[in-house]
């Protein structure tokens, strides 16, 4: 049991960035399921597309699960692309391909954008955003947006607070609750609009002396 608890907790660690990304540009249902509160999705919504409309948007995080594991990096977004980058991994995904480079390991893999392979251990943490269901409190100067997943498998996604700041409903952090964990995401730095198209490029001279192995074919 202690194993499982470790490959969960590394696994979680390793997908964080990727749940973020994923959390944030899936698009919201229009229509508010059952039990949720309309005003919580109109907020998240709004949120939303601070973070993932046209006009793109930056921002530094910093992981923390429970005190066990803690790492940060940078994220920029803009519609269907991404990139993030820390210590030991890093990702540019243009739309069309994802260069995903492991400094650890010193190996890059390339894949399909819609290649949901691309992420091995994503399985592990699947979810339904259009069955969660939203509610928000108010905390000081800032909006706490809840999803919360029904029936939740145990180690799963069970619940995400989102905490946004009034003025500009810009985000402030995420928590995710899987298992019998909380991992909290610490977002600063947040700008919305002026991202650049050529922060998507991977730099492929940078890691020149990596192993490269390409999956777009499998």
């Amino acid at each position: 049991m202690a194993d499982r608890i470790k490959n969960v907790q590394i696994r979680v660690a390793l997908l964080l960035p990727v749940f973020l990304t994923l959390f944030l540009s899936v698009s919201m249902p229009c229509a508010a399921a059952g039990g949720n509160d309309k005003t919580a999705q109109e907020l998240f919504n709004k949120a939303y597309s601070q973070v993932m409309g046209p006009q793109g948007s930056s921002f530094h995080y910093a992981v923390n699960i429970v005190g066990i594991y803690k790492t940060e990096g940078d994220i920029i977004y803009k519609e269907k692309k991404s990139y993030f980058e820390e210590n030991r991994m890093a990702s540019w995904d243009n739309g069309t391909i994802v260069y995903k480079a492991d400094k650890k390991k010193q190996e890059v893999n390339i894949y399909r954008s819609d290649d949901e392979n691309r992420d091995k251990y994503l399985s592990k943490f699947d979810y339904d955003i259009n069955k969660f269901e939203y509610s928000y409190i108010t905390k000081g100067d800032c909006y706490e947006i809840t999803a919360k997943v029904p029936n939740a498998k145990f180690f799963g996604v069970r619940e995400a607070k989102i905490l946004v700041k009034k003025s500009n409903l810009h985000p402030v952090s995420l928590t995710v609750k899987v298992a019998f964990m909380h991992a909290t995401i610490k977002i600063t730095n947040f700008k919305s609009g002026n991202v650049s198209d050529s922060s998507f490029v991977f730099p492929k001279k940078r890691f020149a002396g990596y192993k490269t192995i390409d999956h777009r074919n499998e």
